[in-house]
């Protein structure tokens, strides 16, 4: 639209790896499951604005928003990152190399809640920053289990809140749209955190 064609042009700085790997995702027949760019570039604005040292990822796809956090973090960051698909994240870990951030970023492949409840059961140290963008109908438990692993204060960012509108249409009844619909009604009833959702991306929730 014209709108995004202007936010585009002015909205944010995406450095030219970010660009590259986000144009590069474009040609795979999956690429809907691309973080947007200008949820790149809020996830590197608050890195720099929290002071993030410690990250953590569920859904890593192709690497852009791993990168995107990496690139943003001093050099003693770190990022532990989880996936299951060793195919899409072997082409994730070529960029982060070309980049210079592999040693910054720590991939784990197994089933997200495995790799959540083994994180919990190591008691490594809380993380600052957290990115859920995992696969849907889990979210509600994904969201627990983050919430055990973030320091006080610590921020969670979950993508595709809005699932294309979906989830404001009561028509729409399959099992994602239901697991996210019900996720946000979960979070605006949650006394434990305060949360926005942003119509970014394809929903962004904080």
């Amino acid at each position: 639209t014209q709108i995004y064609d202007y936010m585009q042009r002015v909205g944010w700085h995406e450095s030219e790896a970010l660009a590259t790997l986000r144009e590069r995702t474009a040609e795979r027949a999956d690429a809907d499951m691309q973080l947007s760019p200008e949820q790149g570039a809020l996830l590197g604005l608050l890195v720099r604005l929290l002071g993030v040292r410690r990250y953590l990822e569920l859904g890593v796809f192709t690497g852009y928003s791993a990168l995107a956090v990496a690139l943003a973090m001093p050099p003693e960051g770190r990022c532990v990152v989880l996936d299951q698909d060793p195919d899409v994240t072997a082409l994730a870990r070529t960029w982060w190399r070309s980049y210079g951030v592999d040693e910054k970023i720590e991939l784990r492949l197994a089933p997200a809640m495995t790799s959540l409840e083994a994180l919990a059961e190591e008691g490594v140290p809380p993380f600052d920053l957290a990115l859920l963008d995992a696969d849907k109908e889990p979210y509600a438990a994904y969201y627990e289990r983050i919430l055990g692993l973030l320091r006080p204060g610590g921020l969670l960012v979950v993508d595709n809140t809005l699932w294309g509108g979906a989830v404001a249409d009561p028509s729409v009844r399959d099992p994602e749209t239901e697991a996210l619909r019900a996720f946000n009604d979960m979070v605006h009833r949650d006394p434990r955190v305060e949360a926005v959702l942003l119509p970014v991306g394809d929903g962004t929730t904080l």
